[in-house]
């Protein structure tokens, strides 16, 4: 075993309830904040408002990547790239629901 295997983890575990602001989501997905008010007009983002700014369930940060990705390798407008993203989130659901089993 070399020095690294050693070493403790670090970083910050994001349950369903963290929130991060647009902000935050532009820099972790480096993409302007036209992109995300673009993924917010199309409803595949669903930001919630407190104390007046917008804060976005940390799951944001998957989904902005993912709609990224298609955009960018296959083409998928936005109306497309919210249907895929509809999908594979029910494609999740169904796979959880069958490891419950």
């Amino acid at each position: 075993m070399n020095q690294h295997d050693t070493q403790p983890l670090s970083g910050t575990i994001f349950d369903d309830n963290a929130e991060i602001t647009v902000v935050e989501l532009c820099e972790l997905c480096s993409v302007d904040q036209q992109t995300i008010d673009a993924l917010i007009e199309e409803g595949i983002l669903e930001p919630r408002y407190r104390e007046g700014s917008p804060r976005l369930p940390y799951r944001s940060v998957r989904v902005t990547n993912t709609v990224i990705r298609l955009q960018r390798d296959l083409g998928v407008n936005l109306a497309g790239a919210a249907l895929a993203v509809d999908l594979l989130e029910h494609i999740d659901a169904l796979r959880a629901r069958l490891r419950q089993r």
